[in-house]
């Protein structure tokens, strides 16, 4: 599809900003309770497991908001796509087994991937940073 390929750099800016805010949500739902996490979810994590928890809301947090504005963009989605995959295999198949449909693990996979991509790629358009090394 030549006619999209000069669009490029614009829907990849639109994917980071995009995923970026969704990750941000994780984390302030994590953090600071909002939006309120599902009674049913909430129950289902075990006490021991909040310093964890919380450590990954934070990165989240941070995470998704240089993600968002295109700053440090390659280093932090480098980072939250490591923190995806401990998720997913430290959390979500310990919970379910292998299978995301059956484990809740859908969104880590994609997370994950879609911020190595970023990793790889960059920031895209309308990023502060926009640096090929950052």
């Amino acid at each position: 599809m030549g006619w999209l390929a000069r669009h490029e750099q614009t829907l990849l800016g639109i994917l980071r900003i995009v995923a970026g805010l969704l990750f941000l949500e994780h984390g302030l739902q994590k953090v600071a309770g909002f939006p309120p996490m599902p009674a049913a979810m909430a129950a289902a994590i075990p006490h021991a497991m909040m310093p964890i928890i919380i450590t990954a809301g934070v990165i989240e947090l941070v995470g998704g908001a240089l993600i968002t504005l295109g700053l440090l963009t390659r280093i932090a989605a480098f980072i939250c796509s490591g923190e995806m995959a401990a998720a997913y295999f430290l959390g979500h198949m310990a919970r379910g087994g292998f299978f995301p449909s059956v484990n809740g693990g859908d969104a880590a996979i994609l997370f994950c991937f879609v911020f190595l991509f970023l990793a790889s790629a960059g920031p895209g358009a309308f990023a502060i940073s926009r640096s090929a090394k950052v």
